[in-house]
């Protein structure tokens, strides 16, 4: 199928439209919060047709709490001697200068991206961005989900060490080569949105997660397919109702989830918690919204969210939605 796909890029004229490069990123963060920082990152530089040209990888002090480590390998001590972002920003802007940052999940990275260089005082010299979960849709590539990993299973791409930015990075770069050529090869609309730098960012108190240096993990997180519900404090904000498609989220909100996400759950639904909105466990007439990004497949909660007419998003569009959570109304 890759073979057929690679010949049918070659004979065919490549679009006009396509960009002339790629900056495949993977950043490793302390969390998914406004005021979490970027731990590692990793830039491939790919060129027009999908070509690897090179990359690179740091390390990042993150001057807090290093997060949930057991997902990303990096304790204190071994990011107590790494550069600040502001000493690194200068090398990573050249590798995103003039291409297409390429990313799984692309919302995620970029924000996180945008945060640090805002910090920074300095401008990410990239204005458009590609997020191949959006491009497998695209593609309607058969999936079992929108994990990195499937993706490169797909494409026989090995993965070595997942959420180490490296190898992810790697990864991605390897399975973007063949989502372009398919991509060219059928003269599809590749999925491009804005790069805008970010004004503002947080730099509240930092949340301290407790660590854990070796196999085990966290408290604070469990990888693990089954998962205990994980109590957490009543949301302080009322219900207002359900989300509206083209306004805002707003602080209250019931919002469920279903199926896999390429961002770890415990993190996403953090996340979504920090920024004022109550976690459901089930999908009721309450309900606000489900986050899902197999609408189809057919679950008690997405077969609910029909029946009761309940807005149903995917995560990366739920990420945007998070960057900017309206207060609730009459507290």
């Amino acid at each position: 199928m890759l073979e057929d796909q690679t010949t049918a890029a070659s004979a065919a004229p490549w679009p006009a439209a396509y960009p002339t490069g790629y900056a495949v990123v993977d950043v490793e963060t302390t969390g998914l919060a406004r005021d979490d920082r970027i731990v590692s990152a990793a830039v491939y530089r790919v060129g027009a047709r999908g070509d690897i040209e090179d990359h690179w990888y740091t390390l990042v002090n993150p001057q807090r709490d290093p997060g949930p480590v057991w997902i990303h390998g990096l304790t204190t001590e071994v990011l107590a001697d790494a550069p600040l972002f502001k000493d690194i920003a200068e090398e990573f802007a050249s590798r995103l200068d003039g291409r297409v940052l390429v990313a799984h999940n692309a919302v995620f990275d970029w924000s996180m991206i945008a945060r640090e260089y805002a910090r920074a005082q300095v401008t990410a010299p990239v204005r458009q961005r590609l997020c191949t979960i959006a491009l497998s849709k695209e593609l309607a590539l058969p999936l079992p989900n929108h994990k990195l990993e499937s993706l490169a299973a797909h494409f026989g791409v090995e993965q070595r060490h997942a959420h180490n930015a490296l190898d992810d990075a790697r990864v991605l770069a390897e399975a973007f080569r063949p989502s372009l050529l398919a991509a060219a090869g059928g003269n599809v609309r590749l999925p491009l949105l804005e790069c805008r730098p970010l004004t503002e960012w947080s730099d509240g108190p930092p949340r301290v997660v407790r660590q854990s240096t070796g196999s085990a993990p966290s408290a604070a997180y469990r990888p693990t397919s089954w998962r205990p519900s994980r109590k957490r404090p009543p949301c302080p904000y009322p219900n207002p109702g359900r989300y509206e498609t083209g306004k805002p989220l707003k602080q209250g909100m019931r919002v469920a989830f279903s199926g896999d996400t390429s961002v770890e759950r415990d993190l996403l639904e953090d996340r979504a918690v920090e920024a004022g909105l109550h976690i459901a466990t089930s999908v009721s007439r309450l309900t606000s919204l489900l986050v899902t990004n197999d609408p189809d497949s057919g679950t008690s909660k997405t077969v609910k969210a029909r029946s009761f007419g309940t807005p149903v998003i995917d995560e990366a569009a739920f990420g945007q939605l998070l960057q900017d959570v309206a207060p609730a109304t009459g507290g």
